[in-house]
């Protein structure tokens, strides 16, 4: 069973996601909470594998909340909620640990598997709009003293984590390489590894911040 913990300050909100999520009889939620602080007083006493997190809540927001989360070494797995794909604190969020985001309106099939997906380990966002979203809302931010982590990285690795800031998914990058999607995994847990990066989220962020990534119009 995936163990679920829905935060958000809307109850209509939570109860939709709770009456959806509980139709799948492979997740159970194990509690709600209305705002960051009351999230973090829940994990602990819930213990989930993966938290639906709102942005914008009054008090602690969803933000500080993914933050101070994620400094845990045993931290579950958050999805952040938000009502547009522009709002900015979803990249800070995803720089903080989260896996990835959701709009409130998500269709129900969708809600699922992404709760399916990130519970395995997976990033939950569309690859392109991942990297259409940093571009547009990091600018011209920068972290010139990370470049020399990029030596770490082989030629192929460069090539592969330049690919996957452009928005490529792990079949895609099969084809442009002409290599097995298994090989592409490979690769990509490798530059995780390397890089000492949570998932391929913040791969993507970080090829932004090091200016690995160039603009793709």
């Amino acid at each position: 069973m995936i163990r679920v913990l829905i935060v958000d300050d809307q109850a209509l909100v939570r109860d939709g996601f709770r009456m959806i999520l509980e139709l799948d009889g492979e997740i159970e939620v194990v509690g709600e909470a209305h705002d960051g602080e009351s999230a973090l007083a829940e994990i602990d006493r819930t213990g989930p594998d993966l938290v639906l997190m709102d942005i914008r809540m009054p008090g602690m927001d969803g933000l500080e909340a993914t933050r101070r989360l994620m400094r845990r070494n045993d931290a579950p797995r958050v999805l952040v909620l938000t009502t547009y794909d522009a709002d900015a604190n979803v990249v800070e969020a995803m720089r903080a640990g989260a896996s990835g985001f959701l709009l409130k309106d998500v269709r129900k099939g969708q809600l699922v598997r992404a709760v399916h997906q990130a519970a395995a380990g997976d990033s939950v966002i569309d690859p392109a709009i991942t990297a259409r979203l940093i571009e547009r809302l990091m600018g011209e931010r920068r972290r010139p003293e990370a470049e020399p982590a990029l030596g770490l990285l082989s030629a192929r690795e460069l090539e592969v984590l330049t690919l996957m800031a452009k928005g490529l998914t792990n079949a895609e990058l099969a084809d442009r390489l002409f290599v097995s999607e298994s090989t592409v995994k490979t690769h990509v847990a490798r530059i995780l590894a390397k890089l000492e990066l949570r998932d391929r989220v913040q791969a993507v962020i970080f090829a932004y911040e090091v200016g690995l990534a160039q603009s793709q119009g």
